[in-house]
């Protein structure tokens, strides 16, 4: 680091809580608590803010460190922080962790689920756990935003899930949330496609013996069925000229060809086994579950019209799971009906994660629409 550089402050994770939640389902959960984090400063106003929803797996470290020694920072760095799109020298940005995260066992997750505590049973709830919706988390979240005195969203900007959870936003609070940054999404609901496509991520949980229908907490969890869930996960959120250039025919040990006996295995089958193992630990069966059907349930097509934000659909040109032409189909259905929308495609053979791992390359149309 040069004399003339600044270093950008370490990220802290704080928490937010509730004494009691009631559910869009009108179940009552108590004692409540979220994770969040914070970068920029909120002016006299209240009025500077963005929040920044996140992914299906992901958690509410968006951008910085925790650590100077860590290996990577947030997600999002490359579009969040002095001087970038979303400028924390301007905005104060804000993010948080979703009901049911599924990083349960990573000590920077904060978050209410199925493996939290019942305070009326001293036990965890396990499937007793009331379902939620990604609106719910939006609600446990506007309670946050509340309570930091944000009295105005300049932007709603999340990927994938996050995404849903940005235009969630938009619906419930239309008059608090003034511009939408969709990244990744569908567009106003999950479609089908994707509502059996989640089945399939979590059906590996499902099929583990230690999940045991949901109660493992005090026994082995579900571990195998995880690490598989994301593999598939992982493999879905790709493409295949992803896989072509990165791995191709390549042999796992070219002394154990393929053919030679059924466990071995292609470089790519080695990889994605090797990555979902190493995350596995972190992660909680039940909650994968929670936030697979939390996602399904994401539908606002009848409230389209309560919408008064401002959009940008920024989909991923090899995108498998929200292909564009669904961010395109909404945009022009929200222009039809004199809503303000467009689209910028991201375009590399990542698949969907090109929303995470290729942002930068809508860095420009992102500080445009969000200084427009």
């Amino acid at each position: 680091m040069s004399a003339t550089t600044k270093a950008e402050p370490l990220v802290q994770k704080q928490v937010f809580r509730l004494p009691t939640y009631t559910t869009i389902g009108g179940r009552t959960i108590r004692e409540v608590q979220v994770g969040y984090e914070t970068w920029g400063q909120l002016n006299a106003a209240g009025d500077n803010a963005v929040f920044v929803p996140h992914y299906y797996s992901g958690t509410s470290h968006a951008a910085g460190k925790y650590r100077a020694s860590d290996a990577l920072p947030g997600y999002w760095d490359a579009i969040i922080g002095p001087g970038r799109a979303i400028d924390t020298d301007r905005f104060f940005v804000v993010s948080a962790d979703a009901l049911c995260n599924i990083n349960v066992h990573d000590p920077n997750v904060i978050t209410t689920g199925p493996a939290s505590i019942n305070p009326d049973t001293g036990k965890p709830y396990g499937l007793r756990f009331p379902i939620v919706t990604l609106g719910d988390s939006v609600r446990v979240h506007r309670e946050l935003v509340r309570s930091l005195g944000i009295t105005h969203l300049h932007a709603v900007a999340g990927p994938s899930g996050g995404s849903h959870q940005a235009m969630e936003w938009a619906a419930q609070y239309p008059h608090l949330v003034e511009r939408v940054i969709h990244v990744i999404g569908p567009g106003f609901s999950i479609t089908p496609w994707v509502i059996a496509l989640l089945d399939a991520w979590v059906m590996p949980v499902r099929l583990d013996a230690n999940w045991n229908n949901g109660d493992y907490y005090g026994g082995p969890p579900p571990l195998e069925g995880v690490t598989q869930a994301l593999k598939v996960i992982a493999l879905t959120a790709r493409h295949w000229d992803w896989a072509q250039n990165s791995f191709g025919y390549r042999l796992a040990d070219p002394a154990n060809p393929p053919a030679a006996a059924l466990d071995n295995q292609y470089r790519i089958q080695q990889a994605m086994q090797q990555n979902s193992s190493a995350i596995a630990g972190l992660i909680d069966g039940n909650h994968m579950i929670y936030t697979a059907k939390a996602n399904q349930l994401y539908n606002l097509e009848e409230h389209v019209g309560s919408i008064k934000a401002r959009i940008l659909f920024v989909p991923a040109a090899t995108d498998l799971v929200f292909p564009p032409q669904f961010a395109q189909g909404a945009a022009a259905r929200f222009k039809a009906q004199g809503g303000n929308a467009e689209v910028f495609v991201i375009e590399g053979d990542g698949g969907h994660l090109e929303g995470l791992l290729g942002i930068a390359k809508a860095e420009a149309a992102i500080r445009r629409f969000i200084n427009s």
